[in-house]
Parts: C-alpha cells; sequence; structure tokens
C-alpha cells in the first residue's frame, strides 16, 4: 500500500483501517444491488469478493442506513429460504423532463432505472401565458402521478431543452425556442422555485447520451441531429464535450463556405442549409410530400437524397475536417427521412471531395431521445447519490 504524502499535506491515514474497508465494501454492495436487482446473500458474495459473514454484515448495515431491505425469500432446496436484499431505490428520486413543441414530456428516474411511465405537459399555445417555473412544476407533478410515487422524494430534475444556457446559476439561456421563460438566471430561478437540485441540458447532448450504447468503445463520437434546426453532439470517451460557456457543437449557426452557398443562394449559415424548413423548400421542388409515408417510392426521392446529402456533406465538412472523428451519426427527422441511403451519400460526399473518410450511420434512437438521455443522466447522478449516502470514510 502506498504511503506517500500528498504535497502539502499528510498521508491519509483512513485508507486500510478497518472503518475504510467497511465502507468500500458496504459501497460495493449497494451497487451490486443497484445494478443486479434483489440478490440473495451468496450472489452478494460472488460479486463483491467477499466472504458470507461479511455479506451479512454489510447487509445488515445498509438495512440499517435505509439504504437496502429485505424483499423476500428464495426457496433453496432442502435448506432454509435464502433472503433476497434490494436497494432503496425509492427514497432518492429524480424527473427528467423534455420541453419542446405544443408540449413537454415527462417521467420518474430512479438509480436502477425502474421504467417509469411517460407523462405529458401541454404548453400554453399563447406565448404570453408560458412559464418556465409552471411548467417544470407541471411535469413534476404529471410525471409523479404517472409513476404513483411521492414528489417528496423527487431530488433532482433534469430539464433538456433546446439551446442551452451558460454556466452558473444567473447563466444565460441561449438559442432556445422557449417563450416566456427567463433569459437570464434560468438555473437559480428554477432550483429556488422547486427547491431541489436542478440540471438543465443541451437536447442534442441528451440525444447523443441516448444514443451511446451503438457506439461503446469509440474514443470519439459525434452525432448530428437534424431537425429545426441543427446541432452537433461531440462525445469523447463517453463523456460529453459542452465547451466553456455551454454552446458546444451549435453548429448551425456556421457561416456557408462560397461552394456551399452556391447549392441554395439564399442560405447564409449551415442552419438555412439543412433545416427542416429547408429540407421542405428542397422536397417541394422535386414536388414531393415528405409527410407522406410511401415517399420513398416516388421516382423523384433518389434526386431529392443526392441534393440533400450534398448540403449535409456540406455542412459536415467544418467538423469533420477540425475533429476527424472515425464516424458521424445522423439523427432527427431529416435522418430518419432519409435513413441509411442519405447517410450513404453524405458518406460518399466526404470520401469524393476532401481528405477526410468518416463513416456515417443514422442514430436508432426514436423521437423521445432527449428524455431518454435526461433519463440516463439522471439515473447515474442518482446511482452516485445513494452510494455517497454510504457510511462515511474515517480519518482517525
Amino acid at each position: 500500500m502506498s504511503t506517500e504524502r500528498p504535497e502539502g499535506g499528510s498521508a491519509d491515514r483512513s485508507t486500510g483501517t478497518p472503518a475504510w474497508l467497511g465502507a468500500m465494501n458496504d459501497r460495493a454492495g449497494l451497487a451490486a444491488l443497484i445494478d443486479h436487482g434483489p440478490l440473495v446473500r451468496n450472489r452478494v458474495c460472488e460479486l463483491v469478493g467477499v466472504s458470507k459473514p461479511t455479506a451479512s454484515s454489510m447487509m445488515n448495515r445498509l438495512i440499517a442506513a435505509g439504504l437496502a431491505q429485505e424483499s423476500g425469500t428464495v426457496t433453496g432446496g432442502s435448506g432454509p429460504n435464502a433472503v433476497r436484499y434490494s436497494a432503496r431505490v425509492d427514497r432518492f428520486l429524480g424527473v427528467a423532463m423534455w420541453v419542446d413543441g405544443p408540449y413537454a414530456k415527462a417521467c420518474v428516474v430512479d438509480a436502477a432505472g425502474t421504467d417509469y411511465p411517460v407523462a405529458k405537459v401541454e404548453l400554453a399555445t399563447d406565448t404570453a401565458k408560458r412559464s418556465a417555473i409552471t411548467e417544470v412544476r407541471a411535469g413534476l407533478r404529471n410525471a409523479c402521478a404517472a409513476a404513483g410515487v411521492d414528489p417528496a422524494a423527487v431530488t433532482t430534475v433534469c430539464v433538456g431543452i433546446t439551446g442551452w444556457v451558460t454556466p452558473g446559476d444567473d447563466g444565460e439561456l441561449v438559442g432556445g425556442r422557449l417563450p416566456g421563460w427567463p433569459r437570464f438566471g434560468l438555473l437559480g430561478t428554477l432550483t429556488e422555485a422547486l427547491g431541489r437540485t436542478v440540471l438543465i441540458e443541451n437536447d442534442v447532448n441528451l440525444v447523443a447520451i441516448a444514443d451511446r450504447g451503438a457506439r461503446i468503445g469509440t474514443d470519439l463520437a459525434v452525432l448530428v441531429f437534424l431537425g429545426v434546426g441543427v446541432g452537433a453532439a461531440l462525445d469523447f470517451g463517453g463523456h460529453i464535450h459542452r465547451g466553456q460557456y455551454g454552446g458546444s457543437g451549435e453548429i448551425g449557426f456556421i457561416p456557408l463556405s462560397a461552394e456551399a452557398s452556391r447549392l441554395d443562394p439564399e442560405a447564409k449559415k449551415a442552419e438555412d442549409l439543412v433545416s427542416w424548413a429547408a429540407v421542405l423548400r428542397l422536397a417541394a421542388a422535386f414536388d414531393l410530400d415528405v409527410t407522406d409515408p410511401d415517399v420513398s417510392t416516388n421516382p423523384r426521392f433518389d434526386e431529392f437524397l443526392d441534393q440533400l446529402g450534398e448540403r449535409i456533406g456540406h455542412v459536415l465538412l467544418p467538423l469533420v475536417s477540425t475533429l476527424d472523428p472515425a464516424g458521424v451519426t445522423l439523427a432527427g427527422p431529416t435522418a430518419a427521412l432519409g435513413g441509411i441511403a442519405l447517410a450513404r451519400r453524405v458518406e460518399h460526399m466526404l470520401q469524393r471531395t476532401h481528405l477526410w473518410h468518416p463513416t456515417v450511420a443514422v442514430s436508432a434512437i426514436g423521437d423521445d431521445g432527449a428524455l431518454e438521455g435526461a433519463r440516463i443522466l439522471l439515473q447515474r447522478q442518482l446511482r452516485a447519490t445513494l452510494l455517497d449516502r454510504v457510511a462515511q470514510v474515517t480519518t482517525s
């Protein structure tokens, strides 16, 4: 065991003491209960690597701390029934929420990732009646009602939004389509009004978090969301890069190159070229109705995809040339419209005209990707909160 002293201080004498070892065992035992569901003592021994007496002591301490409970028994053949233990994930709950369009969606979240129903919140059509506090409170209330849980158990709320908020309680709301929400101090306003921890996250970052499962093992993953606007999320080894002021990946504001501008003389920035409104205009030029479920059978659909893929390729070029990723994932309504055929066109455009050759794929995440990302982000935080509640490490 290392005995090196940290610079400017003394060695941490708590490391290796019985109290420290007990706390580490308890933390590992609680993590096993959270991650693997109700467990009998023998299974705890296998997962944590401790003896049966140690596992029993761990479970007793966790129960006394209100972090675990007995949850029935399992028949063990000719011997006595084995007690099952489970984590008390109901003590610290969260609500994940996504606000966009005419309504918001919200659901309860716990540390174990239990599947709770999703509730809707109708937003006022009169923008003068919109309010951040009213809408987030409604999401909290509706989600708890749908799940049948007490709102008092909710400690944290994660709100996914378009745009982003600069750091700090008084940070600025930038680029969001959220009428009636305060431009400054959104985080502090919601935290004070709800009396709970509040997380505010960009919706494209949340989609990337939800999509991460398909990209495990990659050092750098780039997801580009093509919808009403266009934005990118940069995932470095499982960690979303948000930038100094929270606006990393807002590629929709990048001015177009001269070559890209020739595709649409009216377009000035990336969003003008590939936003959903631009997609509709391009489709109309080919006499296509992209709301028609059979639009892909139209003889002109391939021509439409050729031009759309060219546009998206130009928008991706600054990002690809800067980061040189192995792959790019397309998400959002436009990606869903064109599917893998669109992705192949974008990939071929980049490979044909430039030095970078990333693979281009389409995300399998559906319309609720931002809500799912908020749920995953919140689940991680709640899990950490529960584990931090394990007995404090003594230093004596």
